[in-house]
């Protein structure tokens, strides 16, 4: 099928023969394309939006074929989220949780732990009522034996895939959104466990901590003089073993209990022998508990980042290991087999994945254990190796060879070992009857749940089978060929044929015509059915106004068609005016704005088309009429205000304008040819006078310009120093001619200037305004310190004989002056300087804690971070910058005096009555200007200018500064006017960070190898740990 855009000159070609009135009805239906010929599935790859009978490619392509059910839904097989036969049950990650699921998992297969949990009494009777469960409300446990218990029994009867142990996080108050320790958070739950368990009368439930995970050993120390040994006994839950510098587990054992020599300084202080000897220290294990957790310490404190790291180095170790070799006491039975790795996925300590593999120690077969996926391994091996091959390692050190029955891995933090028994667990552990109550609870709403989707599942499937019928029914007939027709939207038929959204009711009000009936500029988004399928529709679906034979609007084709010719005629027209007007005029003429003839072409072609409706831009381009309307309509958006053709020589009050520059006369003929496009456009003939009105207005006009002059060029005469801004007083040196200053502010006095500069483009200045100078009690703002030096930009310094000349010139509304008077008899007398009005020290001093809370309390704030190599350039480059810091020095500080500016040499009362406080937005707003004046900081190199806000930390300016100069937080040294910054959670506003400060960075040498990018914007984070959660007693 051709274009769109050859289809619709196409549809109208015949409108350059017809005249208006000679329209038929073949006309019209070749104007609403009606005779298309319809395209072919298969030949057309896409709809043809230009041809109302192209069917093709509206989204039918996936009913025509079979249709395989599951795509009539998208709700998930309930089934998939059903435990699986002979697995174990899941647990949801709730966002950085994972360090949490792993060790429920290996805690949930110690069997003697979780027989222990059961035998536990819970405030589970309070919930049960009568001989059942309330079922109004769910079980809420209420400690965490109660939570460990319930999460247990569901791990162990429950039918879901994985459960939710938001409850138990939730109870120890843990961030579910940040990554913590996990070897921290094992020892810390223990012990809360530990001592929950510590109140229980059972002893088999009071003790299974120490029973199962509790060992002990004795740092024993020897003198070497009298070999006296000195032991301290001390119990273990875990063995912290140091990996650095070794590849094998027995290595790092053997190191834990080496023997350590103390000496020199370290001597130890020898009971026996009165005095500091030398001697020896070891660990001694007295005895090892039925499950042995070695920590390997991965994660360690780096003492040149400041920060932890994480180890990637391989350690091997085997499924069987002996610790009688490591013991005191020898003969016992300290054979070990491993039942759990718990597995670090991750290069860097601050992110990564937690997992675990545990053995099951009733059927001995291992286990990957990842949040709600539980994979189990093939012939009851574990297999660490795919482990190994997730995570680069930056080292690329080979994975050493491990034989049979040993493991090597470079992401194992945690090792637990189960003490070696000959028989195994027979019988499993049952769940008591009130826990398993809940179980059944909770499975009968998953069961619930299953069903209900099932029943959504068949739902779906049946109204897509039905719809699937429907559409190969309807599709086939939807061409209509030449029997009866209508019209429906094409968005309409493709919302019909997608699956995804419901069918509305058919709506066809956006494609009618100011007659009721289907614009012909719509029918490109229209498509023509049979009448047959458009009843069906309609019966089913509902909607209108429907769209017959009838809706083809004969009014709109005739309009149309006249507007087409007369746009064909307009080139012809527009060549000829354009030869009319290069000819002189003779006789009367008439006047034509300049901008109109400009633009007259385009003028008439919109108004064409406002005529015809809301035509398409392409319509503008028919018969070689080439326009570019965007640029034209560029052009009108310069012009202070649309207007339509010859309207730009209106003046205000509707006559001809009296700027001649603006207009142009034209000859009859050409007025004649542009009136045919614009009847309505204001006629003025060459004989018509201007508007009288304007006249006057100009002529006055001029005289007001000459009075400007002339006043002017007065007060230039009368204040010549004023103007010129020479032989000004200064309050820091009085001058010694006068006792008496007047102060006016500096912006009466650059407005002034301006005026006498420019008197006609600026308007006389009447009043001196001095009122924005004092408070709403009319006090004075200032201070007389202040007014020499930071208030200074604020006013000018008048002479008593200026302040008479002024008094004549201009409205005064207050005088404000400054007395130097003598005070007391010694010699010489103490000098004084007396305002008038007083200064209201209430409204100055809230006018200084604006200023400060301005100051403090900013956003989206410029500051500059200078980066330095050494001392010498701080102090020698950065001087400048502080200079010209808005940071306050030690003087402004010293004039900062909130109770009234008491200063000796200005002796200001405070008036008598007590005065109310109230916010004084102008003089703020004037402050301000002068802030921002002063404050105005010039960039030097190896500055950079950051944009940041008083509430934000100074740990997040240190990462905004690492992404500009590429210094990790660590390496940064930064300090404000000699002041180190330190506190990375202080808020800049607080360490006095104000808008244009200079901040001056010194970066420490790179070190070697510290974590990528990822990890250093997690360092940037303060280290709080388990703080605040319930594993601290919180």
């Amino acid at each position: 099928m051709a274009p769109r855009l050859q289809l619709e000159k196409a549809a109208w070609r015949w409108a350059e023969t017809v005249r208006p009135e000679e329209v038929s009805q073949e006309h019209i239906e070749t104007a609403y394309r009606i005779w298309l010929e319809p395209c072919i599935r298969g030949v057309c790859r896409r709809n043809c939006k230009g041809n109302p009978n192209c069917l093709v490619g509206i989204g039918e392509h996936i009913w025509l074929g079979e249709i395989d059910e599951n795509s009539f839904h998208n709700i998930d097989d309930p089934n998939c989220e059903r435990r699986k036969k002979n697995s174990f049950v899941g647990l949801t990650n709730l966002g950085a949780t994972c360090y949490v699921n792993t060790f429920l998992q290996v805690w949930f297969l110690n069997l003697e732990l979780r027989q222990a949990l059961y035998l536990c009494p819970s405030t589970c009777n309070d919930y049960m009522m009568g001989d059942g469960i309330q079922e109004e409300k769910d079980y809420e446990p209420q400690t965490i034996c109660e939570h460990l218990q319930y999460l247990f029994a569901l791990l162990q009867n429950s039918n879901r895939r994985y459960i939710d142990p938001s409850g138990f996080v939730k109870a120890l108050g843990l961030d579910t959104g940040q990554q913590q320790d996990a070897q921290e958070f094992s020892k810390l739950f223990m012990s809360l466990l530990e001592d929950t368990l510590s109140k229980q009368k059972n002893p088999d439930v009071r003790n299974i901590v120490q029973q199962q995970f509790c060992g002990e050993y004795a740092y024993v120390t020897v003198c070497n003089q009298c070999g006296r040994e000195s032991k301290l006994l001390s119990k273990f839950y875990e063995l912290e073993l140091n990996i650095q510098g070794h590849k094998q587990l027995t290595d790092c054992i053997s190191e834990f209990l080496k023997e350590e020599k103390l000496e020199g300084d370290n001597r130890y202080f020898c009971e026996n022998c009165q005095s500091k000897q030398n001697a020896t220290r070891k660990i001694r294990l007295l005895s090892l508990p039925c499950t042995l957790n070695l920590q390997l310490m991965r994660f360690v404190f780096d003492r040149q980042t400041g920060h932890k790291k994480k180890l990637n180095t391989y350690i091997g170790f085997s499924e069987i290991l002996d610790m009688e070799p490591y013991v005191e006491h020898k003969g016992g039975s300290y054979v070990y087999e491993l039942s759990a790795v718990l597995i670090h996925r991750g290069v860097s300590a601050y992110s990564g994945h937690y997992i675990a593999h545990v053995k099951d120690p009733q059927s001995g077969e291992w286990y990957k254990f990842n949040d709600e996926d539980i994979e189990k391994m093939e012939g009851k091996k574990l297999q660490l190796g795919i482990e190994e091959d997730l995570e680069p390692s930056k080292s690329q050190t080979r994975k050493p060879k491990c034989g049979k029955g040993t493991h090597c891995s470079r992401n194992a933090y945690m090792l637990v070992y189960r003490l070696q028994t000959q028989e195994k667990p027979t019988t499993a552990v049952q769940v008591p009857a009130f826990l398993q109550e809940l179980v059944d609870r909770d499975n009968s709403k998953f069961e619930e749940w299953c069903i209900e989707m099932a029943e959504m599942r068949k739902q779906s499937v049946d109204k897509g089978k039905a719809k699937h019928e429907e559409v190969k029914e309807l599709y086939q007939r939807l061409p209509a060929g030449a029997e009866p027709y209508e019209f429906v939207s094409l968005e309409w038929l493709q919302k019909w044929l997608d699956e995804s959204t419901p069918t509305k009711p058919i709506d066809n009000h956006a494609c009618l015509c100011s007659h009721d009936k289907l614009h012909p500029d719509k029918i490109s988004i229209m498509k023509r059915i049979s009448e047959y399928a458009a009843d069906i529709f309609y019966s089913r679906y509902g909607g209108g106004p429907r769209l017959t034979v009838k809706a083809l609007c004969k009014e709109c084709v005739v309009e149309r068609c006249r507007v087409l010719r007369l746009k064909s005629q307009l080139n012809e027209d527009y060549k000829t005016v354009n030869n009319l007007l290069k000819a002189t005029v003779k006789g009367d003429g008439f006047w034509v704005g300049k901008s109109s003839l400009r633009s007259w072409r385009q003028l008439a072609l919109e108004q064409l088309d406002e005529q015809d409706g809301d035509v398409d831009q392409s319509n503008g381009k028919m018969n070689g009429n080439t326009l570019n309307k965007d640029e034209s309509k560029e052009e009108r958006k310069e012009e202070e205000e649309e207007l339509n053709f010859n309207e730009d020589i209106l003046c205000p009050h509707g006559e001809l304008c009296i700027s001649e520059n603006e207009r142009r006369l034209v000859s009859k003929e050409a007025w004649s040819k542009l009136q045919q496009y614009f009847p309505k456009a204001p006629e003025f003939p060459s004989y018509r006078e201007c508007c009288s009105q304007c006249k006057i207005l100009e002529r006055e006009g001029e005289e007001n310009e000459a009075l400007h002059k002339m006043i002017a060029n007065e007060q230039k005469t009368s204040l010549p120093n004023l103007f010129q801004d020479k032989n000004r007083p200064c309050l820091s040196n009085w001058p010694e001619e006068t006792d008496v200053l007047y102060i006016v502010s500096q912006f009466f006095v650059e407005e002034w200037r301006k005026f006498v500069r420019k008197p006609t483009r600026c308007s006389p200045v009447s009043s001196v305004g001095n009122s924005a100078l004092l408070c709403p009690h009319g006090g004075l703002m200032f201070t007389f310190a202040s007014m020499t030096k930071e208030d200074s930009k604020l006013i000018a310094l008048i002479w008593p004989s200026e302040w008479q000349m002024i008094q004549k010139l201009f409205v005064v509304d207050h005088v404000i002056k400054i007395t130097r008077t003598e005070v007391g008899d010694a010699n010489p007398s103490e000098t004084q300087y007396i305002s008038e009005p007083k200064l209201c020290p209430e409204c100055r001093e809230g006018l200084l804690c604006q200023q400060q809370r301005d100051l403090r309390e900013y956003t989206q704030a410029t500051i500059y971070v200078h980066k330095v190599v050494d001392n010498k350039k701080v102090m020698k480059d950065s001087a400048p910058e502080l200079n010209v810091s808005s940071s306050e020095t030690e003087e402004d500080k010293e004039e900062a005096k909130p109770d009234g500016e008491k200063d000796p040499d200005f002796n200001q009362s405070n008036g008598g009555t007590k005065r109310q406080k109230i916010t004084h937005q102008n003089y703020i707003a004037y402050q301000k200007q002068v802030i921002r004046r002063s404050m105005r900081h010039r960039k030097v190199r190896g500055e950079k200018a950051l944009l940041v806000s008083a509430n934000q930390t100074l740990k997040e300016l240190k990462i905004q500064i690492m992404h500009a100069f590429s210094v990790a937080p660590f390496d940064q040294n930064l300090s404000i006017d000699g002041k180190i910054l330190s506190d990375d959670c202080a808020t800049l506003g607080t360490l006095g960070v104000i808008p244009e400060s200079v901040i001056l960075l010194k970066a420490d040498e790179p070190i070697a190898d510290y974590a990528a990018m990822d990890d250093v914007m997690q360092v940037c984070m303060p280290e709080e740990g388990f703080k605040g959660t319930g594993l601290l007693g919180h």
